[in-house]
């Protein structure tokens, strides 16, 4: 192969892969979502209180603000002295009654052989009966209240409702609660964020609608920073104080705080717009321009950026027309 042959086979192969790399778009009209900027607070989709549930002093406190728990963790253990003393009275109360018991069985049964005999009348074994029965019912009533002491004594143990983060402990080891008193507040079930919007805003709102998160913290730096993608999934129907309620699910809020802010980026509206793939833009002189398909080169004004279809496009504020056919590389 002479080198002759060999220039024209690359020339040609470069034409091709120039022309290859060159298409063109056609410059219409289309919709626009139109973002407005709020700041979101990240909120528990559940917030689980775990209250003790008899009064006594707070001992064996496990666990402080921040700490991870699961649905039946021990979180701290209520001792109320008192049921100690309860349960020994009733445990000394069913000894004197068994005891009791005893005796009345004893006294029945010799009832019952005298009767057999014609020593006795039948009322003798009726009344012998009769105590024997009144002791069992005692003896009973009294198993009875000690489980119920022995019940609120495991009742002392406070449990974590469900799975989740411990935002607030507003007790101390040692402090004195009464029953229903809060221990530990905990955010369950997965974080979102709750967006207030203003009343104009309410009926433009649309359920399923994709929005933009923003970078975490307030930073000024980091502001119009978009770096995570969400959906709307909920609008309030009620409207209170000229605001309307919206909540927003954003995957990996986790490292989020209760109660951060952050920027959310919300479609309110939609509008029809002139706009060309961002690749068909070129920056000549601080002047932006396009190439039309007849190669001549029309300077534009553009606007917005944004995403059709998955292809970044660039709003046309002026210089195009729709119907235009532009080059893109």
């Amino acid at each position: 192969m002479n080198r002759a042959f060999l220039a024209l086979l690359i020339y040609l192969i470069g034409g091709l892969l120039s022309a290859g790399i060159a298409g063109e778009a056609i410059v219409f009209l289309q919709e626009k979502p139109e973002l407005k900027a709020v700041f979101g607070q990240v909120q528990s989709r559940t917030l689980s209180i775990a209250r003790a549930r008899i009064g006594g002093t707070v001992t064996g406190l496990k666990v402080t603000e921040g700490t991870p728990v699961s649905a039946g963790d021990e979180l701290a253990v209520v001792i109320d002295d008192k049921l100690a003393l309860q349960l020994e009275a009733i445990d000394a109360r069913i000894k004197g009654l068994e005891s009791e018991m005893n005796n009345a069985a004893t006294e029945l049964a010799r009832a019952e052989k005298l009767l057999a005999t014609g020593v006795v009348a039948k009322n003798r074994v009726d009344a012998a009966q009769t105590q024997f029965d009144v002791l069992s019912n005692q003896f009973s009533a009294a198993q009875s209240d000690r489980a119920v002491i022995v019940q609120q004594t495991a009742e002392g143990r406070v449990l974590a409702p469900a799975s989740g983060r411990v935002l607030a402990v507003p007790v101390t080891q040692g402090s004195v609660v009464l029953p229903g008193e809060p221990v530990a507040r905990i955010a369950s079930n997965g974080y979102f964020i709750r967006l207030s919007l203003p009343e104009r805003h309410a009926a433009h709102l649309t359920e399923g609608e994709d929005v933009l998160v923003g970078e975490r913290g307030l930073d000024p730096a980091s502001a119009g920073k978009a770096t995570a993608s969400g959906k709307l999934v909920k609008v309030y129907p009620e409207i209170d104080n000229g605001r309307v309620l919206a909540d927003v699910e954003v995957k990996g809020l986790g490292d989020f705080f209760v109660g951060e802010r952050t920027l959310v980026w919300v479609p309110v509206a939609k509008r029809n717009v002139l706009s060309v793939p961002a690749s068909a833009i070129s920056i000549r002189s601080g002047i932006d321009y396009v190439t039309l398909a007849g190669g001549i080169s029309v300077a534009v004004i553009i606007g917005e950026a944004f995403e059709a279809d998955g292809i970044p496009q660039v709003e046309i504020m002026s210089g195009l027309e729709a119907g235009d056919t532009v080059i893109v590389p």
